[in-house]
């Protein structure tokens, strides 16, 4: 009696990439590829209107992304939309003020 063999990949924690960007920035650069085209596809100008600034955004996350950790772009994005103080507990819903000790007269 043998055994069953699958074959598995070894990489099983390496980021998903398609033609070296993250998914992520693939569904940003076509979203804002297909709004654009939405606005400006019938007009004459559709190089200059759709597919520069398309192709400038692709550049700018290729270069701007060099070096840095998976899922940047989401989590700078999550931190410039958070408030600007983060605090460990929560807001107190109680606000009364604390307690103080009341000083006797010396007589």
């Amino acid at each position: 009696m043998e055994l069953k063999v699958t074959e598995v990949s070894r990489c099983l924690d390496k980021k998903m990439m398609i033609m070296g960007y993250e998914i992520p920035d693939l569904l940003f650069i076509f979203l804002t590829m297909s709004i654009l085209n939405f606005l400006f596809g019938t007009t004459n100008l559709k190089m200059l209107f759709v597919w520069l600034p398309s192709a400038a955004i692709a550049l700018t996350i290729k270069l701007t992304k060099r070096g840095k950790p998976d899922n940047y772009l989401i989590h700078w994005l999550r931190f410039q939309i958070k408030p600007g103080i983060l605090s460990a507990f929560d807001d107190p819903t109680n606000q009364t003020p604390a307690p103080t000790l009341l000083q006797r007269k010396s007589t």
